[in-house]
């Protein structure tokens, strides 16, 4: 079986003058040649030419993580510019807002402790105290005159729509309306009254009035909003005795500067009390009235009406909640803002229309009510979503033109294999005829034949056109560059290798009719342990000038030696597969075996090499070749188990049993002793070198002697048996053996 370097480095380059060493040599030095300056160059091309695809995929990767990139950066910050626009305004619209409610608040102050307002309000009260208690009473008093006289100009000039005056008994003892006048314990006032009376001037959130009152349109009604400017009166010991309020139109002022700033289309700010009812109109009315949050009237108001609820649904697009208005729950941000949290939410929530929406609130504890910006989500990302939109229109067209471009490869691809696979078909490869198929392994399959000119038969292993792949290129080439810096005769030797036009990648090697010695111990059994020491003694030769190159073959076992008869030498061996040698301190070979979790065959590997294969050196070869020995002196590998990793464990944690344990067979003690000393656990506790085992080897006594009549005798009897047919089938299978350079483990 063999290897090989390109077809025009072949045995027809070999002058007649030459010796068979000096043309292995010669073939060996063009080889290395070969491969160094073209092998590269031809990888490099074929990497290109087949992989057109790589470019349009590359950069489709690199445009989702850039554009995924780029995307989540606009999103932040979009979301950062949002989350700031909305804050600032909130908090100019709520500063304003404090500043037109501290005005209100200085204003009725100044307001009740004006002369002739207070003197007035304490005659009231004390005609009350009197007993005047009545409508007709408290309207008939001079006082009430004289207050409305005194109040007339305050009035006017802050546009108040009317006043009253309420006592500690919450009775009502002037009020611009007189239907109020003498009223006592009115709903919505109270809580209000007494924290005024209790001597701080406040301004109430909005409420319905109670009395009938002009609504904006000039309807008098009752349920008008209403708010109240408002001030304790004080008596001359300063003691409060008396409410002073002045009426405001809570949508001329209150809701007007929560108006002044809307961002964008769908942008407002408005008020909500505690139970998350709005104290301001809605931008949004007349949607509101189209979908049912609010009568389909000219007078209907979102201000007092609408509670600020979550329906579960976006409700602007016709369908209905699934819930009740009553049992909808407050949206997340008047669930937050009732609780005390100011916050900002960029991330989206539904509003009380059922519409994402992005905002900033904040609630005020002195008013007892919160102010909330709010915009939709669509219109705050709109940047964004056009961003996206060019984003994965991009990214469309890319993957497209990638698959396209793929589709294409993968075409030219089939009909390259096509024409691979009748190259094959049409047995002539190079310089090389093809006869027969007689092996198959991981990486390809191994034909029978013979050089065109030199009718040498020849094994010829080619790469199979379906696992043509960089990777197993690169090991096809490494198992030939590293095979044929190898000249010992106990090595498999390389004549050619090559790449036909057509892609097929394969490389010759001397073919070999014989058997593995995985074979002979399956067919024939056990070995005298004479016959195993002369075994083993030709491996460690090819080992020492392995190793002397710095390689080691890491893949030693039975299947990978092979027993024959060559130049009238019988039990010649040979060390065969070299696929998956390493080259000490070569970081590309750690490069190229990184994606394996195990370099090598279970049942014959060094604890070292399972744990790391880069800690692997000379040694583990020779723990490898020690399971070999052991497997031709019992027919049994040393450790068996039904799985695989309960071999490694045995392997790491394990010691073998004693041969005598495995075989009937007599054994040399000091080749027991030897073979033991190799399946050592530590590599300190082996022998240090092949070399060192050669010459261990060489000095234990066989308690069966094997000499070379034995060997003639064997292999004359053992052709036989394959020449009258009575064993035909052992020796095909043993000759298809011969020329595999890949076993299963």
């Amino acid at each position: 079986m063999g290897k090989a370097a390109r077809p025009q480095v072949g045995d027809n380059l070999v002058e007649p003058g030459l010796s068979k060493s000096s043309a292995r040599l010669t073939s060996v030095q063009m080889l290395r040649s070969v491969l160094g300056r073209k092998g590269r160059l031809s990888m490099s091309r074929g990497f290109i030419r087949r992989n057109v695809w790589v470019g349009p995929v590359v950069a489709l990767i690199l445009l989702i993580f850039a554009g995924t990139w780029v995307r989540a950066r606009m999103e932040q910050a979009i979301r950062n510019q949002t989350e700031s626009e909305l804050q600032t305004l909130l908090q100019a619209d709520v500063t304003a807002l404090r500043l037109w409610l501290a005005s209100q608040t200085a204003t009725a102050t100044t307001a009740a402790d004006e002369s002739q307002v207070r003197q007035t309000v304490i005659k009231l009260v004390r005609d009350a105290q009197e007993g005047k208690t009545s409508a007709a009473d408290l309207l008939s008093t001079p006082a009430t005159g004289e207050l409305k006289t005194a109040l007339s100009p305050w009035i006017e000039a802050h546009h108040y729509a009317g006043f009253v005056v309420i006592d500690r008994e919450t009775r009502i003892l002037a009020s611009k309306n007189d239907t109020l006048v003498g009223q006592k314990s009115l709903p919505g006032y109270m809580d209000f009254v007494e924290t005024v009376l209790s001597g701080r001037a406040l301004v109430s959130k909005p409420f319905p009035s109670i009395a009938a009152v002009n609504d904006e349109w000039g309807n008098v009604t009752s349920g008008v909003p209403t708010m109240f400017a408002a001030a304790p009166v004080r008596d001359d010991n300063g003691a409060a005795i008396a409410v002073l309020g002045l009426r405001i139109r809570p949508d001329q002022d209150f809701t007007s500067i929560l108006n002044v700033a809307r961002p964008g289309a769908t942008g407002e700010t408005y008020a909500f009390d505690q139970k998350g009812l709005m104290l301001t109109r809605s931008r949004f009315d007349d949607q509101l009235k189209q979908i049912g949050l609010l009568p389909d009237k000219p007078t209907a108001r979102s201000e007092l009406t609408v509670e600020i609820r979550d329906p579960q649904i976006d409700l602007t697009k016709g369908v209905g909640s699934p819930l009740r208005r009553s049992e909808q729950p407050l949206t997340d941000m008047a669930r937050l803002a009732v609780a005390g949290e100011d916050g900002v939410n960029v991330q989206g929530y539904r509003d009380y229309r059922g519409v994402p929406t992005v905002g900033a609130w904040t609630w005020l504890p002195d008013y007892g009510f919160g102010v909330v910006t709010e915009m939709d989500k669509a219109e705050a990302f709109g940047l964004l979503n056009i961003l996206r939109t060019i984003f994965w229109s991009l990214f469309a067209l890319l993957s497209v033109a990638a698959l396209a471009l793929l589709a294409l490869t993968l075409l030219a691809r089939r009909l390259e294999r096509r024409m691979r696979d009748a190259v094959i078909a049409a047995g002539k490869l190079g310089q090389y005829a093809l006869e027969e198929k007689i092996g198959e392994g991981g990486m390809g399959s191994v034909y029978r034949g013979r050089h065109a000119m030199l009718r040498r038969p020849t094994a010829i292993k080619l790469l199979e056109p379906s696992k043509t792949t960089d990777v197993a290129i690169e090991r096809f080439e490494r198992e030939v560059q590293m095979t044929s810096q190898l000249n010992h005769p106990n090595t498999i030797t390389i004549y050619d290798y090559g790449r036909t036009e057509e892609g097929v990648f394969y490389y010759a090697m001397e073919y070999l009719d014989g058997l593995s010695l995985q074979l002979l111990v399956d067919c024939f059994g056990p070995q005298p342990d004479g016959r195993v020491i002369q075994i083993m003694q030709q491996v460690c030769g090819s080992l020492v000038e392995a190793h002397s190159h710095n390689l080691i073959h890491r893949d030693i076992k039975p299947a990978n030696i092979m027993l024959t008869r060559l130049g009238g030498v019988c039990d010649y061996v040979k060390l065969l597969d070299f696929g998956l040698v390493k080259a000490i301190d070569s970081q590309k070979q750690r490069v190229l075996t990184a994606a394996d979790s195990i370099t090598g065959t279970p049942l014959y590997m060094s604890p070292e090499s399972i744990e790391d294969p880069n800690r692997a050196d000379y040694r583990s070869d020779l723990y490898s070749l020690g399971g070999v020995a052991y497997f031709l002196l019992t027919g049994r590998a040393v450790f068996e188990a039904v799985s695989v990793l309960d071999i490694i464990r045995h392997h790491l944690g394990s010691q073998p049993a004693a041969l005598a344990e495995r075989t009937n067979q007599p054994v040399s003690p000091q080749l027991e002793q030897l073979i033991m000393s190799c399946l050592a656990k530590s590599p300190a506790d082996r022998p240090r070198s092949a070399a060192e085992l050669a010459a261990g080897l060489g000095q234990c006594a066989p308690l069966v002697p094997w000499t070379p009549k034995d060997a003639q005798r064997w292999w004359d009897a053992y052709s036989a048996v394959g020449a009258d047919g009575g064993n035909g089938e052992v020796t095909k299978q043993i000759n298809l053996s011969a020329a595999t350079l890949e076993h299963p483990g």
